[in-house]
């Protein structure tokens, strides 16, 4: 197959193929052409393009976009984009060689996911209960905590999928696959009250002309149900009303404390991998902090060397036979040098 002569025609066609064969959601095709269009941009200014990049360019690219302070994980987001699209041009015959195949990135931050207190999430969901759209504010953020959708998979549901007081809530998710996620009692009880709300206005709408929406969370925008931004700043103005920091809480941050609390009071780590739709398990470990202190509350409970003989007091800690010599205070070492250097 002939390659493209223009590096934006090569984006296109990439584009369209992860669209039609590996069924990439619409969030993730936009970040790949804004990484590509970028990297495109890169070359163009080198004298080069994808057809011709070396893995020297490639590199090139990479060590300037250090130089620019782009963090870690948009870097490595960034040679991931690089990487899909020279497989695909050797795979389609557009290249000889793949100058990204033994690239090695920057890796991404091993952050630990924001979380709340169980108490702070009541208190959320006690806020969205008070608000002006009661009954589907209150519906978005039960369905939330109970099941830890992503944003997207959230605002777009069917209303098909709510009908009939359902148990489990039948999603597609990234790359178009589906998974059941259990509901709770809670949130089942939210969402029946909310279907009650939004099917009379429904009625309504169409008595007045209207065209009934397909969507659980309808909206008279051009997607045609309540969009991710208009969702985020819900949660925001709840996070006020509750009297929490609005920089602590938002849609993701939900969806991690739903694992964590899951993790916390004992769910199978491969369970919640399910639940939350990851495609590898090494997704979901970076919940197991959670993990290692539970199990470390446990030795600390339960096991017999950890506790005093004859009483259920811990075990104090063996002083040190030896302590080594408290340093006397004075400048810290290397004080006034630059610590990048």
């Amino acid at each position: 197959m002939t390659a493209p002569s223009r590096d934006s025609d090569w984006i296109a066609t990439f584009l369209e193929a992860q669209a039609a064969e590996a069924g990439a959601a619409r969030n993730t095709l936009l970040a790949y052409g804004r990484d590509l269009r970028a990297v495109a941009e890169w070359l163009a200014r080198h004298g080069s393009g994808f057809g011709a990049a070396t893995r020297d360019q490639i590199e090139g690219y990479l060590v300037a976009c250090e130089a620019e302070g782009l963090a870690r994980s948009t870097r490595a987001r960034r040679l991931s984009a690089i990487r899909q699209l020279t497989r695909f041009a050797f795979e389609e015959g557009w290249r000889d060689d793949d100058p990204a195949i033994r690239l090695t990135g920057p890796g991404k931050d091993r952050r630990l996911p924001k979380t709340l207190s169980e108490e702070e999430v009541e208190r959320l969901l006690a806020a969205a209960r008070d608000g002006r759209d009661a009954p589907r504010d209150t519906c978005l953020m039960e369905l939330l905590y109970a099941t830890g959708l992503r944003v997207t998979e959230l605002v777009s549901l069917p209303v098909a999928a709510a009908r009939g007081d359902p148990r489990m809530l039948h999603v597609r998710g990234k790359g178009g696959r589906e998974r059941l996620v259990p509901l709770s009692s809670p949130a089942r009880s939210a969402l029946a009250d909310w279907l009650a709300v939004r099917d009379a206005r429904e009625e309504t709408a169409r008595r007045a002309g209207g065209a009934p929406s397909r969507f659980l969370f309808p909206s008279g925008g051009a997607s045609g149900h309540l969009t991710r931004h208009r969702f985020h700043g819900l949660v925001k103005e709840i996070a006020i009303r509750a009297g929490l920091s609005p920089a602590r809480v938002s849609p993701h941050t939900l969806r991690h404390v739903f694992a964590t609390h899951l993790l916390a009071h004992g769910a199978d780590l491969r369970a919640i991998q399910t639940m939350l739709g990851h495609a590898d398990v090494s997704t979901t470990e970076i919940y197991t902090h959670v993990l290692d202190e539970r199990l470390g509350d446990l030795v600390a409970a339960h096991h017999p060397l950890a506790r005093d003989p004859g009483t259920d007091r811990p075990r104090a800690p063996a002083p040190d036979p030896d302590p080594a010599p408290r340093p006397r205070p004075g400048p810290a070492r290397g004080a006034g040098r630059d610590p990048g250097r």
